[in-house]
């Protein structure tokens, strides 16, 4: 069974915690599995009549597959992130048959319409709206012809929830400081990365307003309070990595020291009780999530700072907690998982592109 075979092989190479050529066939594998299945699925679908009562693909035919809309979005970025950064990997050729066949802009035309529909004003507001500009950002900074074809196709998209963001981003006074999908300071880092990669000036210059009037005067953060038993994202780290980019290092350090002091203190994985049930799973996410914050946060110490050793020493206790259970047999995790597995595996080395 695939679901075995990825875990022996993940639990054999733990320790070393790198991307290499077999984790990422081993990756891409989760995220192509679904890519093109309709069935089980959990649409986020308003509908204004009969007509719309319509199945996963006919509603979204570019991102109908990996159980709802966002997940299947960052399961494409998956595939182009190690396609890019792996280009000799053994599912090269079935990556590319996915995008080419989701990334088509008859299909991506169906999507944009879709968002122009009455009632769809909140439909995937901001984790899949982030996803999807993070994807869009992927393809416009990787350079090759067939890269510039898929984010020629998926542009109409990309500007289409750029333009949403720039709107929605001033009429949100307070933030979602939660640890799922609607977390502010997890969609906002994201939307960043598009933002400077399109440029998109404008769209960048609200992000870094409203993190800095949303975060700007934040003080002790309840660190000790987290997590919450469905969080895949840990509300107090998410926002510590994103006004790490946000703020110059000279205001970023007391700001750091005021809102998580004695970081990582005694920071802990999360137990997950039973990876078939898709909210206790979350868990597994976390675990990745804090990780990636953490060796995030890491850079932003000198490299005989002793946070800086401990920081690491952290993120690989919560890394080595869930990246064995990837592949676990269960849809549940392993529909997504593998994304939030390659974010922290490359926030782990030394050349990830911010």
């Amino acid at each position: 069974m695939l679901g075995l075979a990825v875990a022996a092989s993940l639990s054999a190479q733990e320790a070393d915690l790198s991307l290499t050529d077999a984790a990422a066939d081993r990756f891409a594998a989760l995220a192509l599995k679904c890519a093109r299945q309709e069935y089980p699925n959990k649409l986020d679908h308003v509908m204004n009549g009969a007509g719309e009562v319509q199945s996963p693909k006919a509603l979204h035919p570019a991102f109908y597959g990996c159980f709802d809309w966002h997940s299947s979005v960052h399961g494409h970025w998956m595939l182009v992130r190690l396609l890019r950064t792996h280009p000799d990997m053994a599912k090269a050729a079935e990556i590319r048959a996915v995008l080419d066949e989701n990334l088509a802009p008859e299909r991506i035309a169906v999507e944009v319409a879709y968002l122009d529909q009455p009632n769809r004003r909140s439909f995937e507001r901001t984790y899949g709206w982030a996803w999807l500009l993070k994807l869009a950002a992927e393809l416009k900074t990787w350079h090759t012809p067939d890269a510039r074809r898929w984010s020629a196709a998926l542009q109409p998209l990309a500007d289409r929830i750029a333009v949403a963001y720039r709107d929605f981003l001033p009429k949100q006074t307070y933030p979602i400081r939660t640890g799922v999908h609607p977390n502010s300071a997890f969609g906002l880092d994201l939307a960043l990365d598009y933002a400077k990669a399109a440029p998109d000036p404008r769209l960048e210059a609200a992000i870094l307003e409203r993190a800095q009037a949303w975060f700007g005067r934040d003080r002790r953060g309840p660190l000790a309070w987290e997590p919450g038993g469905e969080d895949f994202l840990s509300p107090c780290l998410e926002e510590a990595a994103l006004m790490a980019r946000v703020l110059p290092r000279n205001r970023f350090g007391p700001w750091l020291d005021a809102f998580l002091p004695g970081l990582p203190g005694l920071l802990a994985p999360a137990v997950v009780s039973d990876r078939t049930d898709p909210k206790i799973v979350h868990l597994d996410g976390l675990n990745l999530s804090r990780a990636r914050a953490l060796y995030d946060l890491a850079r932003t110490f000198g490299p005989r700072d002793p946070r800086r050793t401990a920081l690491i020493r952290t993120a690989n206790r919560h890394a080595r907690a869930s990246l064995p259970h990837l592949a676990s047999g269960s849809y549940e995790g392993e529909h997504w998982l593998a994304t939030f597995a390659v974010r922290m595996l490359e926030a782990r080395g030394t050349g990830i592109n911010r």
